[in-house]
């Protein structure tokens, strides 16, 4: 296997020219790919240890040691029944525990003067062998410390009077760089107290699953529907749910480690099933709203948009949301689905949309709107998002003057039908109701946005209910324009909605620069205002109707719009949910299972049951009772890595 090397006697400096390593330790040579040695399994006295896909070199020598042992007539089994064996286990567990709080509280005195004092301190990796405490001592620099330090599943065996081996499961950042993997000592007994005298770091491969986690004595939300379960385990393998139920049902397993979260409650990651990331948040990624282009030009904006996308992952994970319907963009937004990544969202993405308006929003050498001028055009496009394997066929559906009403629809009919061919899920931008009729009729999967002109009628509402579709209301992105045009039309900067601090600082930024915005038609932006407003009632009233009639809901937010911030907006937009009628667990649901029904991955996610993907939140009140209590989140899952949601604020 080839395999970057990460050793961990001291750290890598910032700035220095190399890759930041995988843990805290010592400083690396620029990573290369190397050639590991390739075992399966390596037994140390009884510990049996997987070694995955590569392994360290002082794992065969602590297969050595055994092997010396044995032929010095020492039974190592003897070892462990030993009288001292106890006492020497729990001393080398104490050292072990001083090492990685020392990490945590980044104190280089007491990580120092864990680690023998000889020229003889190996400290190891797939590149081999560095030796000697006063090189590590060096590079043990104060500045170097991770970001994020999590050590769990320590295991310790003894090995021989006054030897220990221990080992354990890492995960670090530095910024944006996160790496896990396994991490080894062996601790020695010496006149001067229990020392290390070898330490090695490897990441795991990419893929990997975290280790073994047992969630206790919270209330169960599963997402589907049920009642909470009070006292609640959760046990999750693999990075999928190993099984979730009462106590009798799933007891905890004696050699997992168990998190007791009583007082808490348990509920599926929020799935947002309307976001893009093609847009900013702002205006600078919408100049049709307010064009800033001479101070943001477009095409930088979308570039750092396509380098960056770390800065809305975390924005999103930091918000609860563990999965995201992408429903239209550039096409470098099908690069961002990768499902081995457990530090970002499930992504899907649809591509470039379909749009029966020839929209003006796109590059010189690349688009984002593909003109669907009439039938044949709408197949050939569809035939393109296809052979991208897109997970989804967007039509934005917008009514124009210039060409009969009924042309737009032959042209949707005619990508619904393309759509079916390939397999493809059609979503459509549907915002009157003879246009969400249209896109029933073509097999929408998918209606994004409310139907908001006028309300919904007995033949749209059997035409739903007769298919598959999921009505996504976005009922906030409305507010959202009505904000900005407001803020900027009386020079004031919109307030952030960000209660866990995870929006990124140079949103932020552009956010404030409402204030200084130029508007040079202040009518248009009060009669808009005053339309949006108009429309809310609609909205709200055309979502309580389809949900009373057993229509599917998700709940979506159309992220990347502007002031509908990627990640935090999902609170709003669940809050209106409710205030439109739906009770606070339908819109729990909506935003779990139903948001996964959305992106057809509802084998996979949206809900807490035995097979499917751990991904899962911790809050501190009960949102089952009111939606607001999303708002207290403590811990983000996914793909079965916990992770303080202190983790996502914006350093």
């Amino acid at each position: 296997m080839e395999s970057q090397v990460f050793t961990l006697g001291g750290r890598p400096r910032r700035g220095a020219p190399y890759t930041v390593q995988s843990a805290p330790g010592a400083a690396c040579d620029p990573p290369r790919p190397v050639r590991a040695l390739r075992v399966t399994e390596v037994r140390v006295d009884g510990l049996v240890r997987n070694v995955a896909a590569g392994c360290c070199v002082y794992a065969l020598a602590l297969a050595s040691m055994a092997s010396a042992m044995a032929q010095e007539g020492v039974d190592p089994a003897a070892t462990q029944t030993d009288p001292a064996h106890a006492e020497e286990i729990d001393a080398a567990r104490r050292l072990f525990e001083t090492n990685l709080d020392a990490i945590r509280r980044k104190d280089r005195a007491a990580y120092l003067a864990t680690y023998l004092n000889s020229t003889t301190l190996a400290r190891t990796g797939a590149n081999g062998v560095r030796l000697g405490f006063t090189e590590h001592e060096a590079q043990t620099a104060g500045d170097s410390w991770p970001d994020v330090f999590d050590a769990r599943d320590v295991r310790l065996v003894r090995l021989r009077p006054g030897v220990v081996y221990g080992l354990y499961r890492y995960r670090v950042t530095y910024g944006f760089d996160e790496h896990a993997g396994i991490s080894e000592r062996v601790i020695v007994s010496t006149p001067q107290g229990w020392r290390i005298a070898v330490t090695s770091a490897f990441d795991a491969p990419p893929g990997t699953p975290p280790p073994p986690f047992a969630l206790t004595g919270a209330t169960l939300i599963d997402g589907t529907g049920s009642p909470p379960l009070q006292d609640a385990v959760v046990i999750v393998r693999g990075g999928r749910i190993e099984c979730a139920g009462t106590r009798d049902a799933c007891p905890p397993p004696a050699d997992v480690e168990s998190l007791d979260l009583s007082g808490k409650w348990i509920v599926p990651g929020i799935v947002d099933a309307h976001v893009h990331f093609s847009q900013t948040g702002w205006v600078d990624g919408r100049p049709d709203a307010i064009d800033v282009r001479d101070q943001h030009p477009y095409e930088h904006v979308q570039s750092r948009l396509q380098q960056e996308p770390e800065h809305f992952f975390r924005a999103y994970l930091g918000s609860g949301v563990t999965a995201v319907f992408d429903v239209g963009g550039y096409a470098w937004t099908w690069t961002l689905r990768d499902s081995t990544r457990t530090d970002a969202p499930h992504v899907a993405a649809s591509g470039p949309l379909l749009s029966t308006r020839e929209f003006w929003l796109n590059q010189p050498g690349e688009q984002q709107f593909i003109h669907i001028a009439d039938a044949e055009a709408a197949r050939s496009a569809v035939r393109y998002l296809a052979a991208n394997r897109s997970d989804a066929v967007k039509v934005w559906f917008i009514p124009d003057s210039a060409v009969a009403f009924e042309n737009l629809a032959l042209a949707v009919l005619a990508a619904g039908e393309e759509a079916r061919t390939y397999r493809l899920p059609l979503i459509v931008h549907a915002t009157g109701l003879r246009e969400a009729k249209v896109a029933l009729q073509a097999g929408a999967h998918l209606l994004v946005h409310s139907v908001d002109d006028q309300l919904v009628d007995d033949e749209f509402v059997d035409l739903a209910r007769g298919s598959e579709v999921v009505y996504c209301p976005t009922l906030t992105v409305v507010d959202g324009y009505a904000r900005l045009y407001q803020s900027a039309l009386a020079r004031e900067s919109p307030r952030v909605d960000d209660p866990h601090a995870c929006v990124d600082s140079l949103t932020l930024a552009h956010v404030a620069e409402t204030a200084e915005l130029d508007v040079a038609e202040p009518e248009r932006l009060e009669s808009v205002i005053e339309r949006l407003t108009q429309r809310r009632e609609v909205m709200r009233t055309n979502l309580r109707r389809l949900q009373a009639a057993g229509v599917g809901i998700a709940m979506g937010t159309d992220a990347g719009n502007p002031l509908t911030l990627h990640g935090p907006s999902v609170y709003a937009e669940m809050e209106a949910m409710q205030a439109a009628g739906l009770s606070a667990l339908d819109v729990l649901v909506a935003a779990t299972r139903g948001g996964a029904r959305a992106m057809r991955r509802e084998q996979e996610l949206g809900s807490i049951e035995a097979g499917k993907i751990a991904d899962l939140l911790v809050v501190d009140a009960d949102p089952s009772i009111d939606i607001r209590n999303m708002r207290q989140l403590s811990r983000v899952m996914r793909g079965g890595e916990l992770r303080a949601v202190g983790e996502f604020r914006r350093r």
